[in-house]
């Protein structure tokens, strides 16, 4: 079992940047998929994107593709999520999401563990 904690949302202007934190607890966070997602108010939870184990390959939705990049440290337990060139779109609450396959489709429903969320406001 694995708990998350994500941290740095904020308030940021139009075109800026932020870097998102998610800790884990355990000893086997190096055997999880680590996934972003996000939910703005009235919608669905939406798929942002996913690390493998090692942190060699990464998968981005389109529509942050190019601008948003996920990392992780697997000696710190910790997985990143940098958002660049911010748009008003991008506002919402973003969460991290762990499970044990190496295989996983984008749905939020295929990841067995969740964070509380982290609050991303984009301002112009």
């Amino acid at each position: 079992q694995v708990q998350l904690v994500e941290s740095g949302g904020g308030l940021v202007q139009t075109g800026g940047s932020l870097r998102l934190s998610c800790a884990a607890s355990g000893r086997t966070f190096a055997s999880y998929t680590m996934g972003w997602f996000r939910q703005a108010p009235g919608k669905e939870r939406e798929f942002v994107g996913r690390i493998n184990r090692g942190g060699a390959n990464t998968y981005y939705a389109d529509s942050v593709k190019g601008r948003f990049t996920i990392s992780r440290d697997n000696a710190k337990n910790t997985v990143y999520l940098q958002m660049n060139s911010l748009k008003s779109e991008d506002t919402a609450v973003y969460y991290c999401a762990a499970d044990s396959r190496s295989w996983i489709s984008d749905s939020y429903s295929s990841y067995s563990y969740w964070g509380q969320g982290t609050q991303v406001t984009v301002s112009s």
